[in-house]
């Protein structure tokens, strides 16, 4: 009968799994307003015009989300400097040659099927590092273009610290055909990034899916024969 020694390893702290959810919470809030702003439903009423502010309402709920998704985003920065080996930014920035080997090998798994055997990896893998750097580019410049575009109805100081967005990118139009595209990448990606969580959970078994509750992964440490 074999048997098997695990070792339990804190991966993700407070800090980082907090801002994961609240994160996951802004995404979906700001992808389905942003939705709405862009193509609002013709929604059809007997009452008088002033009384039907779902639209106003819709719009204060993506500026408020906003905010918080980008303090949220502040703090992840912040903690990419001050906390632990696996939430540090040297680990989503892929420069070396073995780096791009396991991309590799990580896409033979989980997209080419070519092998079963998943790679071990205690934070995340070179593949998953390069997606959520390219998630944080997209973060600020969905940032950078949201409130370029709020700074036309809005004296506070954020917004107008993006307000030359506009007409550097070509106008208010073009800002919001930009904004929208990104919005997609995140839906996509979010998609992507669910399946993935409860496949590498199912076939790594190391508690990838409750790693982000409470901060622990449970890696192989050694077998043997009873």
């Amino acid at each position: 009968m074999e048997t098997v020694s695990i070792r339990r390893y804190y991966v993700w702290q407070l800090p980082v799994r907090v801002y994961h959810w609240v994160n996951a919470v802004c995404v979906t809030v700001l992808c389905v307003t942003g939705y709405l702003i862009g193509s609002p439903l013709a929604l059809q009423s007997s009452s008088e015009a002033s009384f039907g502010y779902w639209f106003g309402t819709v719009r204060f709920v993506h500026f408020v989300t906003a905010f918080v998704f980008f303090f949220n985003f502040v703090g992840r920065i912040y903690w990419g400097f001050a906390g632990n080996s696996y939430a540090r930014w040297n680990n989503f920035l892929v420069f070396r040659k073995s780096q791009w080997r396991e991309i590799i090998e990580v896409l033979k798994v989980d997209i080419l099927q070519a092998k079963a055997q998943p790679l071990e990896s205690i934070g995340h893998n070179a593949l998953a590092s390069l997606t959520y750097f390219l998630t944080f580019i997209a973060f600020l410049f969905q940032c950078m273009t949201g409130f370029g575009m709020y700074a036309a109805m809005s004296d506070s100081w954020l917004p107008q610290l993006f307000a030359w967005i506009v007409p550097v990118m070509g106008g208010d139009f073009a800002v919001r055909q930009w904004h929208h595209m990104a919005m997609w990448f995140f839906i996509i990606f979010s998609f992507i990034h669910v399946y993935l969580v409860f496949y590498h959970d199912y076939v790594e078994g190391r508690g990838v899916l409750s790693s982000m509750v409470g901060g622990w992964k449970f890696i192989e440490k050694e077998k043997g024969k009873n």
